[in-house]
């Protein structure tokens, strides 16, 4: 098994074991509250993929009256590349832009055994689950979705 692969049964191990944690903007206390770009981060850090680091403050409305891609910024940071949705594999992030928003505001975890399976914090639900990836509920219908991955050995994965 290499690296790679570890890692990624890694994150999909971690991402399960938050299961049903409570949502919670700005969060980061698994059991206790958690939102989505909180989860990605404890997920990852968790898993060992990336350091510990901070999210500057975000406002949980800011889709609704930004278009700048505050998401989309953080996970380049974090060394995220643009995939394909053929080239998303568990590990991977997929982020949504619904109808209703201005930029991208949500995102996910692809788990095994792969696309469309996710798991993420989910405001409606109020907590942390399983999804199909194609339908997530967002209270808006899907307008966009990106995908990125942090395993590219070609750029250094480090935090912000």
């Amino acid at each position: 098994m290499t690296d790679e692969v570890a890692l990624r049964e890694r994150i999909g191990d971690v991402a399960v074991s938050w299961l049903s944690t409570p949502f919670h903007d700005e969060a980061q206390v698994k059991g206790a509250g958690v939102d989505c770009a909180t989860l990605l981060k404890a997920v990852f850090e968790e898993a060992g993929v990336l350091a510990p680091f901070e999210l500057e403050h975000y406002s949980p409305t800011h889709f609704m009256h930004s278009t700048e891609e505050r998401y989309i910024e953080w996970i380049e940071r974090c060394g995220g590349i643009e995939i394909s949705q053929d080239q998303a594999k568990p590990g991977d992030i997929v982020l949504y832009k619904p109808k209703a928003a201005l930029c991208f505001c949500h995102g996910a975890l692809i788990i095994e055994p792969g696309w469309p399976n996710i798991i993420h914090a989910h405001y409606a639900a109020r907590c942390v689950r399983r999804d199909n990836g194609l339908r997530p509920r967002l209270g808006s219908p899907i307008e966009a979705m990106k995908f990125f991955t942090l395993f590219d050995e070609s750029k250094k994965k480090s935090s912000p």
